[in-house]
């Protein structure tokens, strides 16, 4: 399972209006995903792949890292593999 973290996405933006933009620069659908507030100004949203790795995230990350969408420069960053011990 790997994640991408999307800072600077409000949390009006639905699932449905993610995945149409991520589907637009050839990223996966994604399988789950958690709105994370920000603090005060950076909201985000971290995207679960079940069935994509990490390396295969960050081939996509350069085309949609720091892109004007929704009025707001997004950032995009593959999350660390955390371990489940």
């Amino acid at each position: 399972m790997s994640h991408l973290w999307i800072g600077n996405i409000e949390a009006d933006v639905t699932p449905e209006e993610i995945k149409e933009f991520l589907g637009k620069y050839g990223l996966p659908p994604f399988d789950s995903i958690q709105y994370v507030p920000g603090s005060g100004e950076r909201p985000g949203v971290i995207l679960s792949y079940e069935n994509v790795d990490a390396e295969t995230l960050r081939k996509f990350q350069p085309r949609i890292h720091n892109m004007f969408w929704k009025n707001h420069s997004i950032v995009v960053q593959v999350m660390p593999t955390r371990s489940e011990e």
